[in-house]
């Protein structure tokens, strides 16, 4: 391998492992919020008892996602320093507002609140529980900005070979990004309300606990109901503006080589990148990909053969991931339909309880598919149609990076053994040992 994969692989590993933590920290922070207000509005203790059992999960969760998080923002110098030295004066704008605002406030007001029990009143705890989760969400809304304008970059001008702002204003209020903010803030309501559903559903397969963890499922459920409906409404304006923008990208996804109106999805399709064509393609469903792009079954689709090979992503990956990404979305939609229809009678249903449990890790894996498509999708650009991924690596060695990765991949695994490790037996001790 050469360094510019190696770079790439690096920085997905401790993106990826990174990632694993984040959506979490987001959905969980509103509903610790939530459940703590309900405790202050009427002083039933069972709420305080949520808000501190599902609380020590956030800080986990936090605590490991923040350790993993800071190696990213070294490897902008470290691995790409052609890419800091191109849009340097964007994407650190965007960090630093980022670093010095949002993520300021939560971490700020996360030691505040776990310290603070018995210093300060019930109604300013709870205050400080919102200022963490508006921090928290706040923080990922910056680091989405910078990331939608490297799919899409707006507000610029090239000066003396790098891009300089322009119109912040432009970068921040960018369709893309506000499409973007939406479905990942949704997809993390989607994996707190699967997370908060599977554990309540082993304890009440076991009923311990019982009004604790039916109370707790039920907010879940709104959680997972509501985000997955919110997912697939905002991704179908999201694959609009991808049409749009990113044509290419919407071939790879659906893995369409020719040109076409009335361009179908097929149910089963198998890509052929060496050929330019499908090996398989079954099951047709006629102008779904149309309407998908456009809204319209007659409109015309750019096919990956009207792109040039250099400009196209790796098919067959951006294709598997978008399908397994929708895939378990229209699941997630399905099971939460049941178990809103079934929400009366949970103990009842030890079925639906086993398959929730067992759901655990799926909108994980959705989360990790939804940013395989998003960025392999977009090479071989690491700015859209301005700079080339190959063009923005460092001058470093393959033996240097390759050490690195080990190293990463080593001290990750540790770290993600300990964190989940932790989440494990505080999920599976339930609350019988939070104190009041």
């Amino acid at each position: 391998m050469d360094v510019v994969m190696l770079s790439r692989l690096q920085f997905y590993a401790t993106s990826a492992f990174h990632f694993l933590f984040v959506p979490l920290t987001l959905g969980l922070s509103w509903v610790v919020a939530y459940m703590e207000t309900r405790y202050v509005r009427t002083g039933d203790e069972t709420y305080l008892k949520m808000t501190k059992f599902w609380g020590k999960i956030f800080l986990i969760n936090f605590a490991v996602g923040v350790v993993t998080g800071i190696t990213l923002e070294f490897q902008f110098g470290t691995n790409w320093s052609g890419y800091s030295k191109y849009m340097g004066d964007i994407f650190g704008t965007l960090l630093a507002i980022e670093a010095t605002a949002a993520f300021f406030l939560e971490s700020t007001f996360i030691g505040v609140w776990h310290f603070g029990w018995k210093k300060l009143s019930a109604k300013a705890h709870a205050a400080v529980a919102w200022l963490v989760a508006i921090g928290a969400n706040l923080s990922a809304v910056w680091i989405l900005i910078a990331n939608s304008w490297m799919q899409n970059p707006v507000g610029y001008t090239i000066r003396g070979g790098r891009a300089e702002l322009t119109d912040f204003f432009a970068v921040i209020t960018q369709k893309f990004a506000v499409l973007q903010i939406i479905h990942v803030l949704s997809s993390a309501f989607v994996l707190v309300g699967f997370v908060i559903m599977g554990i309540s559903a082993y304890h009440l397969l076991r009923k311990q606990n019982v009004d604790f963890f039916t109370r707790s499922f039920q907010i879940g459920l709104v959680c997972g109901l509501v985000g997955s409906l919110v997912v697939a409404i905002e991704g179908d304006l999201h694959a609009k503006d991808v049409t749009e923008k990113q044509p290419v990208k919407l071939a790879a996804m659906e893995s369409l080589w020719e040109t076409t109106r009335q361009a179908p999805i097929y149910l089963l399709a198998l890509p052929d990148e060496e050929n330019g064509r499908n090996a398989i393609e079954l099951l047709p469903i006629p102008g779904a990909l149309s309407f998908l792009g456009h809204g319209d079954v007659n409109a015309e689709i750019r096919g990956l053969n009207d792109f040039p090979r250099d400009e196209r992503p790796p098919v067959l990956w951006t294709f598997l991931a978008f399908r397994g990404m929708v895939g378990l979305g229209t699941y997630f939609i399905l099971i939460t339909i049941y178990a809103f229809i079934r929400r009366k009678k949970l103990l009842e249903s030890p079925l639906l309880l086993k398959i929730l449990v067992l759901s655990i890790p799926l909108p994980y894996i959705a989360i990790q598919l939804g940013w395989v498509v998003t960025e392999l999708g977009r090479q071989p650009w690491i700015v859209w149609g301005m700079l080339r991924t190959a063009d923005a690596v460092s001058a470093v060695s393959v033996l240097q990076v390759a050490t690195t990765l080990v190293g990463f991949f080593l001290i990750y695994s540790l770290l993600g053994i300990v964190g989940y490790y932790l989440i494990f037996k505080h999920a599976k001790q339930g609350p019988q040992l939070e104190s009041a």
